[in-house]
């Protein structure tokens, strides 16, 4: 069993589960996506986007890419809730958290995209 693996696994399939659990929810509804949920989602891309430096298959370089894909975007969708939150003096609204529910979604999908490939590279070996 190879440990680095192992922790990519469970990072990026942790990582895919707490944006599909921030995601889920009426997409203009503040009330039903938390803050705090997505800074996890955040911090857990950011540590399975690190995991991944060093691979240097090609399956890891579109494992990287993936990965940052959806860092860039959970960045993103902080961006729009600081300033929804502290620059535009409105709070947040539905129009901002849609997007930023939006913005996440895409990060869902780049996770998805991650874990179908980490299936397909764990079907692919060969003892």
């Amino acid at each position: 069993m190879n440990p680095e693996k192992v922790a990519f696994g469970f990072f990026i399939v942790l990582s895919l589960t707490l944006n599909f659990g921030f995601f889920v929810g009426e997409m203009d509804n503040p009330d039903h996506h938390n803050v705090y949920e997505l800074f996890a989602v955040l911090v857990v891309n950011l540590i399975a986007t690190v995991l991944k430096f060093g691979d240097r298959t090609q399956l890891g370089a579109v494992l990287l890419a993936t990965s940052l894909v959806a860092v860039l975007q959970l960045f993103a969708a902080s961006l729009v809730w600081v300033y929804a939150e502290q620059v535009s003096g409105g709070g947040l609204s539905p129009a901002a958290t849609a997007s930023i529910v939006s913005l996440s979604g895409g990060a869902m999908l780049a996770n998805v995209i991650s874990v179908v490939l980490l299936i397909i590279e764990t079907v692919m070996l060969r003892r």
